[in-house]
Parts: structure tokens; sequence; C-alpha cells
């Protein structure tokens, strides 16, 4: 079973605010495609990747943006608003280290454009112990045979998962 679940980073992303749509999600339950938030967030995916960069996997994972900066790898996950950032924080994270389990040193961005916000992310020792945690638990829940209950939360009102839930 546990060759069957596969982490990426998406799946951590979505787990640190709803494990319920982080589970709908790796059975490929798809959101409502014409949600406006799963628009736009296709448009920033395919609009906002600089010229001749073209995602790189990792894993089970797909890095939107991989670049060299003075040296250094840099890995940039871009998100639409802020409110997103805790759970965007933890994919970079995520990210680097599994890169640092294939012996690549990086460092990470999160990137809101509409903000103009970018913030820089490092991978601490506090961070890894955090990641393999947030791991452990997201395969704990995506072993189960049904999903958690619907709780209601902030993300909620924005979710395009919201007829699994509420309908």
């Amino acid at each position: 079973m546990e060759d069957e679940i596969r982490i990426n980073g998406t799946l951590v992303w979505y787990y640190t605010f709803c494990p319920r749509e982080a589970w709908l999600m790796s059975r490929q339950m798809t959101p409502d495609e014409d949600d406006e938030n799963v628009v736009i967030g296709r448009f920033l995916h395919e609009n906002r990747q600089p010229r001749g960069r073209k995602e790189v996997e990792v894993g089970h994972s797909k890095l939107d943006v991989v670049r060299r900066d003075s040296g250094t790898l840099v890995v940039t996950e871009v998100k639409k608003s802020r409110h997103s950032l805790k759970g965007a924080r933890m994919q970079v994270l995520f990210y680097l280290m599994e890169l640092k389990k294939r012996g690549i040193e990086a460092e990470g961005e999160l990137v809101v454009p509409e903000e103009r916000k970018v913030e820089r992310v490092v991978l601490t020792q506090e961070d890894r112990v955090k990641i393999e945690q947030t791991v452990e638990e997201l395969r704990a829940l995506l072993r189960r045979a049904t999903p958690p209950a619907p709780k209601r939360i902030h993300a909620c009102k924005r979710c395009a998962y919201g007829e699994y839930c509420w309908a």
C-alpha cells in the first residue's frame, strides 16, 4: 500500500489547510473546473512562467519554476494570494527536502504576483522535522478508505470542491 501512496507538493499544500480536499485530490476527484479560483490558478500556471522555462519533475512532484541565482538553485512557487502562503511554504519546503534527498541543495521562493510579494524559503532542520511529520500524517490520511468528514473552515467559501462537501 505504501508504494501506491504518491505524495507530492500539491497534496502537502492542500493537506495544510484541508485534509479532506487532499484526500479527494489523491483519488483524482476533479474540482469544479469552472470555479473562478481554478481558472485563475490555471492562468497563473500557464502565463506566469518565465519564457523558455519548463516544469521540472522531482519524484511525484512538478516544480513550476527552477532557476539559478548567483550559483544557487532556486525553486519558485507562484500563488494567487497571500491567503495560501502557509500551505505554499510547506509545499516549497517539501520540494526542497525532496531535492536534498537527491543530493541537490536549493532554496525556495514564494511569489504572489498580484500583491508584488516575494518570500524566500530556506529548509532548516526544524522544517525537515515538520515536513516529515506532515508527510506521515498525510500518508495515514490517504490510507483511509473514506475521506474525513467535511468541516467548515475559512477556505470553504473559495473551494472548488464545495459540492463534494456541502451539496
